[in-house]
């Protein structure tokens, strides 16, 4: 594919990815204004989850699917889908509307996730696949830290509906790159799609998460309601089991959870996906309506827990791949967790913005040290041929995670201020044809009380807000319990290649254990291949004495014809004067030959054997990456696939 085309689809890869991910989090600062114009507070938590839980649920379909139709088309039909469901979610004049709306634009959400990711593994050489991966990891990383920043500015400075308007243009461009540019040829894989897995899984992971959030508040515990959901959640999760123990590729393999470690650091990451969602979720409501900031400032106030848990999941990521030792992580990442959780509980509306900056800086750096973790110690843990569907369990469980914190924290904090706002009730009289009720519909209301009971009300928010965080930190404490459990392996050298992405949470790209295998292997090749690559790969040839200009040179023209040395040159980019002298080295000793003309280059026989001598070594330094996997033919031939690929390229060609 030609360059140009490339970086176009890659930009609208990114542009769908970005929207995506923004989702996520871009909408947290807008909730507070989005509840004093609809109304409906004690539905807050359903805006997040509608979206998380629909992305979540829907990721395997769009993998499976993918593989088996091709990707363009169901890349296509994700942007559409999530378009749809944003002009509708801008559109909505109630709480209902727009949780029902977000569910479809997360439906298309977790489309552009897995696909876009999916995608570029069809259209990039692997030299290039590794820049690209990063590109897509920083994407979503950046957009975890932006989100709620952006989500503030659109609602001070547009207005909350405009949260959801921005992807439309972002979108439709993307959509109109993708039609115009991608090639829509790409092979496809036969699969036998668990329908009954994902509707059943799915299915029980919302009645589960309606119970924890109507449980105790909308509904008594005992109430046929909830009852019923409760029996509708066994009943699917039984039927699950024995759907999965049959199913010929089943998205959630029982035999997963025979492995400590994928039962441990699944359980780790849900309790992880509800501190950070949670936590996410209603400070936001804290900071705007107690301490009265703009939704702008919401999202700078935020910024100390996203710095905190980008900078230590890179720098955790860094040390892992270095020392290959990773169990205390996660222990020292929960623990510190537990603290920042505990230290949140702490909030009142008299709360300083320095100490709340400190509390949600021990947060985040205690959920750094732990996200970047849990998908390595999966990948390292279970054998080869679980080694995708692992990796996409891990995420799955902590997204998961995330929707039930968001539910479940929610349901505590309705249930705390209904107790603090009926004491206010009892014990205060309001002023003559003020409705008490308007209160929890909209908060701003508060603000036309007079000063002294006013400050009753900030108080009760801010107390519900921090209980909160004192359910969530003994949660946040079984997770550093259940860390402890955690087995300490061996580091196999392809988990060292981490995914800055899915350590912040992106939707797992649903790769098969080669493909996953694969992403690895050219992300690390991607770094040897910068560090004397061809000096090592010449001594190891016998060309110790020949510069490594000269070895590239070897490389490039292995099973080529006559190329043009102007060609070549300019693929150097060095002048045809500046070059001369390295090629000049080849013909003297016999491996190279010129055209009669002086134009054109061609290997010798001597220099074929030597080129293919190159391509062996490359090979074997390959297969040693993948060994630790064990012996298996399609490793093999993937190392002998990937290698003529890397070998010559011109990114590498020596300075």
């Amino acid at each position: 594919m030609r360059q140009k085309g490339l970086g176009l689809i890659i930009i609208a890869l990114m542009l769908g990815m970005l929207l995506a991910a923004l989702d996520q989090t871009i909408v947290s600062t807008a909730l507070p204004t989005i509840v004093s114009d609809l109304g409906g507070l004690e539905q807050l938590s359903w805006v997040v989850t509608g979206y998380m839980l629909a992305s979540t649920v829907s990721t395997p379909l769009w993998g499976k699917l993918g593989d088996q139709f091709g990707r363009k088309g169901l890349f296509i039909a994700a942007i559409i889908i999530f378009l749809i469901g944003s002009a509708l979610c801008g559109l909505s004049q109630s709480m209902t509307q727009l949780i029902v709306f977000r569910s479809i634009q997360g439906l298309g959400g977790g489309g552009l996730m897995v696909l876009a990711q999916a995608i570029v593994g069809d259209v990039v050489p692997p030299r290039q696949r590794g820049k690209y991966q990063g590109f897509f990891g920083a994407v979503f990383a950046v957009s975890s830290i932006v989100g709620p920043l952006l989500g503030g500015l659109f609602v001070d400075h547009l207005s909350w509906h405009w949260v959801f308007y921005i992807n439309l243009p972002i979108g439709v461009i993307a959509l109109i790159v993708i039609i115009a540019v991608l090639p829509g040829h790409e092979s496809t894989t036969r699969h036998k799609i668990d329908y009954a897995g994902v509707v059943l899984i799915g299915g029980a992971t919302s009645c589960l998460v309606l119970i924890a959030t109507w449980g105790g508040t909308t509904y008594p515990w005992t109430d046929p309601v909830i009852i019923g959901l409760a029996v509708a959640a066994v009943a699917m999760l039984i039927g699950a089991y024995f759907v999965e123990k049959h199913a010929a590729e089943p998205i959630m393999p029982l035999k997963l959870f025979t492995y400590r470690a994928f039962t441990m650091s699944s359980l780790v990451g849900f309790v992880i996906g509800f501190g950070m969602f949670g936590a996410l979720t209603y400070l936001p409501l804290y900071l705007q309506t107690v301490q009265g900031v703009s939704a702008t400032m919401s999202g700078v106030h935020l910024l100390p827990m996203m710095v905190g848990m980008l900078s230590l999941s890179i720098i955790s990521g860094q040390v892992i791949s270095k020392t290959g030792r990773y169990k205390y992580f996660p222990i020292a990442g929960t623990f510190i967790a537990t603290i920042g959780m505990f230290m949140l509980s702490q909030l009142s509306e008299n709360t300083s913005t320095l100490a709340m900056s400190i509390d949600l800086l021990v947060l985040g750096i205690g959920l750094g040290m732990t996200m970047q973790v849990l998908v390595i110690v999966v990948q390292n843990a279970v054998g080869y041929e679980d080694l995708g569907v692992a990796t996409s369990g891990a995420t799955f469980f902590r997204s998961i995670g995330g929707s039930f914190g968001v539910a479940t924290l929610g349901s505590v904090f309705t249930g705390r201020l209904n107790d603090d706002l009926t004491e206010i009730l009892r014990t205060t009289r309001l002023p003559d044809g003020f409705n008490p009720g308007a209160i929890q519909k909209d908060p701003t209301v508060i603000q036309q009380l007079p000063k002294a009971l006013a400050q009753d009300f900030l108080h009760a928010y801010a107390d519900a807000i921090a209980h909160v965080f004192l359910v969530g930190a003994p949660v946040m404490f079984l997770a550093f319990l259940l860390s402890w459990f955690i087995p300490e392996q061996k580091l196999r050298e392809t988990t060292k290649a981490v995914d800055i992405g899915e350590s912040m949470g992106a939707t797992s790209a649903e790769r098969s254990s080669l493909a996953e295998v694969e992403r690895g292997l050219v992300r690390l090749a991607d770094a040897d291949l910068r560090k004397d690559y061809y000096v090592r790969l010449g001594r190891l040839a016998g060309l110790s004495e020949l510069p490594p200009q000269s070895v590239w040179v070897i490389a490039r023209l292995g099973g080529e014809d006559w190329v043009k040395a102007a060609d070549l040159a300019e693929r150097a980019q060095v002048t045809r004067a500046e070059g001369r002298p390295y090629v000049d080295q080849l013909t003297t000793r016999g491996l190279v030959a010129r055209s009669a003309d002086g134009e054109s280059l061609k290997l010798t026989p001597e220099g074929d054997q030597m080129a293919e001598r190159l391509l062996q070594h490359a090979k074997d330094g390959l297969g040693k990456l993948v060994e630790d996997w064990g012996p298996r033919p399609e490793l093999r031939q993937l190392c002998d696939r990937i290698a003529p690929e890397l070998l010559g390229a011109d990114a590498d060609r020596p300075a």
